[in-house]
């Protein structure tokens, strides 16, 4: 009987997943962007609603082709509700070094000649802003929490008053491996970091970090230093992050 149960449970678990797959996108998508030998084994699957402003771009996938080693629009946080407001505009190069969750209704924009790179087990929580105009990069088993923002731009041009010199207008983002960062998080074009950080919720990140060395934890507005000897225990989650985020 306790068989019988397994079974029907795991029929129950394949199923709700084939109907959460938006299969139209999916394959649209797949189609596109790569060779069909290629786009067949569905390397990107889509779930849910999902805007595709602009596919002109290319995504290189940089590791051993699996089905669904791209996760758009996947449930692995609360609410687990949408509101199907995801977008992609992709008319630059999206780099992916392995398996890369993104939840739900996230939007990406890459600009002509900009560069998003993320590493193996990479993660955008639910409902965050990406804007990459030149480089934004994202470390292996880096997590942004949802509601943040990753933005490489003023987006309009600032100036000293005093010199009539421009500040910069676009610049570049790259977060290490194994950063951890909390919700509501805003990133901005500058920012670096080292590997084995933490971010904490409500922070504004505007410059590099590394001097501070691993083990951090920063937040505030401007970000600061407020602890040292300070890192998510990466090890200990692994397998369980694993099993909940790589579902094909």
């Amino acid at each position: 009987m306790g068989s019988v149960r397994q079974t029907y449970r795991s029929f129950k678990k394949k199923l709700k997943l084939y109907f959460s797959v938006n299969w139209y996108a999916t394959w649209r998508f797949n189609l596109k962007m790569f060779p069909f030998a290629t786009a067949r084994k569905l390397p990107v699957i889509f779930y849910g609603k999902i805007k595709f402003s602009n596919l002109e771009g290319k995504l290189i996938l940089d590791a051993p082709i699996k089905r669904g080693m791209i996760g758009f629009g996947q449930s692995f946080e609360f609410p687990t509700t949408s509101k199907g407001t995801a977008e992609l505009y992709l008319q630059g190069t999206m780099i992916c070094k392995g398996h890369v969750q993104i939840g739900k209704d996230v939007g990406i924009k890459v600009l002509k000649d900009a560069v998003l790179k993320m590493g193996h087990m990479a993660c955008f929580g639910s409902e965050i802003r990406v804007l990459c105009t030149r480089g934004i990069t994202l470390g292996n088993w880096t997590g942004i929490g949802y509601q943040s923002q990753l933005i490489d731009t003023n987006s309009h041009p600032m100036m000293n008053t005093e010199t009539n010199r421009y500040y910069p207008l676009n610049g570049t983002i790259e977060l290490g491996n194994y950063n951890a960062v909390s919700n509501r998080v805003s990133i901005m074009l500058h920012t670096k970091t080292p590997d084995n950080f933490v971010i904490a919720s409500n922070t504004l990140c505007n410059k590099d970090y590394t001097s501070l060395g691993e083990n951090t934890l920063i937040g505030g507005i401007p970000a600061k230093k407020i602890r040292d000897n300070f890192k998510r225990d990466w090890e200990s989650e692994k397998e369980t992050l694993k099993k909940n985020k790589i579902i094909w």
